[in-house]
């Protein structure tokens, strides 16, 4: 079996809100083979960069578009083509954009693979750690602390034993903060968990404030509430605070986790298929917060390629407990892109026992929201 073409596709919404909402657009990879069979995966990062990391040109030995890399290739040969596709981009590709080009054509791969043997991702992973996955229910903050307590109690309401919020208005002065942690544990109630992403918004001496303030409201975890290259202050804040403190969507392949995990001395290693490299690295990563001693979870913000793909990761490795499930309200093309949509029951997501990623592209989706 031979690799015949890998495409980008770049579907957008016609009106894009200004906010923290990555569902709003989607970069979709397609690897199609000489058997057949076909493969999809995402990227959330910029797209149209992610596209033409994939469709440029061989350059020279050390930078090359990705498909050129690609083509003619066995896809069942995931670790050499990851070897592949880093060793000829050295120049660009160490960190960022090309990373995430790759995590969406390892996804594609992989997919291909299950296919060929009939086998979920998870169990050609050598996963099974889970039958099913407990979510929590992932948003935006509302706009007020009351409609952050509205939300809460909404989502409890729907069976969801955890719950995240995020971005503006946290991060606007201490009262607001406070306020907005204060309404979403009040409509939770005290039973279930509450997570809080701060949205890189403070420095390490604010962080450690807030921290202290929202011990009163019992928060799960503290998320991403400094830049992602402080290290120095995200150690300050660990051994300041008993809250656990999570981070690492922003990074892509192992070494940058490694530098969150032992100078940051981060609690919680949350891992964005889409970004880090695909299955390839996330397996790696997981396997190096394991040594450590550290949870690791999912991150995903995007379609339900994201997710399936989390879930296959999530079941594969024995540090895992705890799924991120995308809940925000209005427009969005998380229900659009595939054929089917994966649903949390009494607040748990199925593990898929299809072959592949479980799901397949929305033809007619591609032809209305595919941009350039």
């Amino acid at each position: 079996m031979k690799i015949t073409d890998v495409e980008a596709f770049y579907l957008r919404q016609s009106n894009v809100r200004q906010q923290c909402d990555s569902g709003q657009d989607a970069l979709v990879v397609r690897v199609s083979t000489d058997e057949g069979i076909v493969g999809i995966g995402e990227v959330d990062s910029a797209p149209l960069a992610v596209k033409h990391a994939i469709s440029g040109p061989y350059s020279h030995t050390l930078t090359s578009g990705l498909r050129e890399l690609l083509i003619g290739q066995d896809p069942l040969q995931t670790e050499y083509l990851w070897r592949r596709m880093y060793d000829s981009n050295i120049y660009a590709g160490r960190r960022g954009i090309a990373i995430h080009a790759m995590s969406g054509i390892d996804i594609a791969l992989w997919d291909i693979k299950g296919k060929f043997f009939g086998q979920p991702i998870w169990k050609l992973l050598g996963g099974g750690f889970h039958n099913k996955i407990r979510a929590y229910a992932s948003s935006l903050f509302g706009a007020t602390p009351v409609e952050t307590g509205e939300r809460s109690r909404r989502f409890r309401d729907l069976g969801f034993t955890a719950v995240k919020f995020g971005w503006a208005p946290m991060g606007k002065d201490e009262k607001t903060d406070i306020a907005l942690v204060r309404e979403a544990r009040k409509g939770l109630g005290d039973d279930n968990d509450l997570m809080i992403d701060a949205g890189l918004v403070w420095d390490a001496k604010t962080a450690i404030q807030r921290a202290r303030a929202f011990s009163e409201y019992n928060i799960f975890w503290l998320e991403e509430p400094l830049r992602p290259d402080d290290y120095s202050g995200y150690r300050k804040l660990s051994a300041a605070t008993d809250t656990r403190i999570a981070a690492g969507e922003e990074e892509s392949e192992r070494r940058s986790f490694l530098d969150l995990m032992d100078r940051g001395q981060i609690d919680v290693v949350q891992v964005d298929l889409t970004r880090c490299g695909g299955f390839t690295e996330a397996m790696k990563i997981a396997s190096l917060a394991y040594d450590r001693g550290l949870p690791v979870v999912n991150h995903g913000f995007t379609t339900y390629i994201n997710v399936a793909a989390a879930l296959h990761f999530l079941n594969s490795v024995p540090n895992s407990f705890i799924a991120e499930f995308v809940v925000e309200e209005g427009t969005t093309l998380r229900d659009s892109v595939t054929t089917e949509r994966i649903i949390a029951r009494d607040g748990f997501l199925d593990v898929p026992d299809a072959p592949g990623l479980g799901i397949e592209l929305n033809e007619e989706a591609l032809s209305k929201y595919a941009q350039i």
